[in-house]
């Protein structure tokens, strides 16, 4: 709870940081969308510039919060301004640990991921233009969900059924994200203590490291040449850029997967932290944004 609570001053002070960046244009908004499977806390958030009736390449983004906190409204600003730029954008709320356990958020946002299909028309949604995206631990749900859409064998591993086949899938964008969880056992420290509470209370043990869950997750391990298109990036003062978004980077590149990788060499200033992207007073966080609008235009078709 601890942990939660500051995530969550956190994301509310950087929620006003992006806001005065958001355009004023005229977009539609749907929200609180019941995923009608049951799951409470699985609630979109979608916003488009679409007309009743059009549908546009789709954008949809899994919050970050150390998979025990965090909410769609985290993101809100940052999903209104891709809209703006021609998209439909929708933030995917999913149930958080201690309360509900791995792998509940992968099961809730591939349903929701079926129920985005299934009402791709009134929503907006250009079901054959999706890219997945996510910042943090958001980052590692969404190379998760893209693993399962391309690695059958780990379909099977998991036991979930993919919503999305592979050819909807044209892309994932991964912001300062966990992809090998082993590099993170073998931490110490405050961060690392925080990291590995925050892992024993979404996966329901304390030796997560040495379950399916831990293996499962980390992702790195199998990615295979099947992965999508990838933009990928994280700052030159957050550990995780170093230990998990370099890498994964390299590993995908290594498959031959299309990588569009945005990193900052160690000694810049200032050292650009954890989820960088969204301070948007930062120049280096409007490059970022740049980046990534341009990667989109270049990923996807349709949008202006």
């Amino acid at each position: 709870m601890l942990i939660r609570s500051v995530f969550e001053r956190s994301a509310d002070a950087t929620v006003a940081e992006m806001t005065p960046y958001v355009p004023d244009g005229e977009l539609r908004e749907m929200h609180m969308v019941d995923d009608a499977r049951g799951n409470a806390a699985t609630t979109l958030d979608v916003f488009t510039p679409a007309a009743e009736g059009e549908v546009r390449p789709t954008v949809v983004w899994i919050h970050g919060g150390a998979w025990i906190s965090g909410s769609t409204a985290s993101i809100d600003p940052y999903l209104r301004i891709l809209a703006e730029q021609g998209y439909t954008t929708i933030g995917i709320d999913y149930s958080v640990g201690p309360e509900a356990t791995y792998p509940t958020a992968v099961i809730q946002l591939n349903d929701a991921l079926d129920y985005v299909q299934d009402h791709a028309a009134e929503l907006g949604v250009d079901a054959s233009q999706i890219v997945l995206a996510g910042d943090s631990a958001g980052a590692q749900l969404a190379s998760q969900l893209a693993t399962l859409v391309t690695s059958p064998r780990y379909a099977d591993l998991v036991g979930i059924q993919p919503s999305l086949d592979t050819e909807q899938l044209v892309g994932v964008l991964l912001n300062c994200g966990v992809y090998d969880l082993r590099a993170m056992a073998e931490l110490d420290g405050l961060a690392a203590w925080g990291f590995k509470v925050a892992l024993w209370a979404y996966t329901g043990t304390k030796d997560w490291s040495e379950q399916p869950a831990g293996a499962t997750m980390s992702t790195i391990e199998f990615v295979t040449a099947d992965f999508p298109p990838t933009y990928i990036s994280g700052g030159n003062g957050d550990g995780l850029t170093w230990l998990q978004s370099i890498p994964m980077a390299q590993r995908l590149d290594e498959l031959g997967v299309p990588v569009t990788e945005l990193f900052w060499p160690a000694p810049h200033e200032p050292a650009l932290p954890h989820e960088y992207q969204f301070h948007l007073d930062l120049p280096e966080a409007q490059d970022a944004l740049a980046e990534t609008i341009a990667w989109l235009g270049e990923t996807t078709t349709g949008a202006p």
